[in-house]
């Protein structure tokens, strides 16, 4: 098992306290009503890919036919098949996204939701990789990434509150950083460390061009707003709308291309809430 496939096996055990939820009571989040047009509960297979704890896979089991939940971490895993029990349509597997070779072709509908975040690059571009193969024709993925964007606009608001509070604008700056959490963070890079595991936090413009150079066409992009109740200082800053993850929906593009696609058109739309 690898060092991260402990560390997120360890974190299994408490992660909705831990980490940003974004199944959480009060989240705005397309996903469902994305996957609702999606279903197929007679004939669609669907893959749940980093499943973490499973709180997808009742909604999957429910309105798709056959439900491949997918981790790499045995800790995330085992608490995934004991909340699903119940469930006779889903089926666990071990594997990491950069190896999913088993199950090429077999899927109609992909997830990701909080899983596409691995701390390497290569790592991400061939798990989008795999991805792509993992699709049958016409196949659709869809999912969610935690976004650096966001917590750029959090510090903002950190630091207008705290200017507002009287601060001088060094202070200001401290006081974001502090609340913010920024020495977890390497914003050149999107980069997030929390007890060691390690994140890719990504920028809109980022998830548009990983999808088109593994091979993914009509991407779409919509902001998953977060709850307030799991961020710094929500009493302060509530009143103003909570920072985002980037839900994202792309399309199989058949044949898949072999060279990059930095700056294509493609047909990519963007729309903001």
């Amino acid at each position: 098992m690898t060092d991260q496939a402990q560390s997120w096996s360890q974190a299994a055990k408490t992660y909705e306290q831990d980490f940003i939820d974004p199944y959480r009571a009060g989240v705005q989040s397309p996903l469902e009503q994305a996957l609702r047009k999606l279903a197929d509960p007679a004939r669609k297979t669907v893959a749940d890919l980093g499943c973490g704890t499973g709180p997808l896979l009742p909604f999957l089991s429910e309105h798709f036919q056959h439900v491949l939940a997918i981790d790499f971490a045995p800790g995330m895993l085992e608490r995934a098949r004991t909340g699903s029990a119940s469930l006779r349509n889903v089926e666990f597997f071990q594997l990491a996204l950069t190896d999913l070779a088993p199950l090429a072709g077999g899927v109609d509908v992909a997830v990701a939701v909080n899983s596409l975040v691995m701390p390497e690059i290569p790592a991400v571009e061939e798990s989008l990789r795999q991805i792509h193969r993992l699709l049958r024709p016409g196949g659709v993925f869809l999912g969610i990434v935690p976004a650096m964007d966001g917590v750029h606009y959090h510090t903002m608001l950190l630091v207008d509150r705290a200017l507002a509070a009287g601060k001088p604008i060094e202070a200001a700056r401290k006081n974001a950083a502090h609340f913010a959490e920024h020495a977890l963070y390497d914003f050149a890079f999107g980069q997030f460390r929390y007890q060691g595991l390690e994140q890719h936090f990504w920028q809109p413009f980022e998830v548009s061009y990983r999808l088109q150079r593994a091979g993914f066409r009509c991407v779409q992009l919509e902001r998953v707003l977060l709850s307030w109740e799991q961020l710094a200082c929500a009493e302060d800053l509530k009143q103003s709308p909570p920072p985002w993850d980037w839900f994202f929906q792309a399309e199989l593009d058949v044949p898949s291309p072999a060279a990059p696609l930095p700056g294509s058109g493609g047909e990519e739309s963007t729309s903001h809430r």
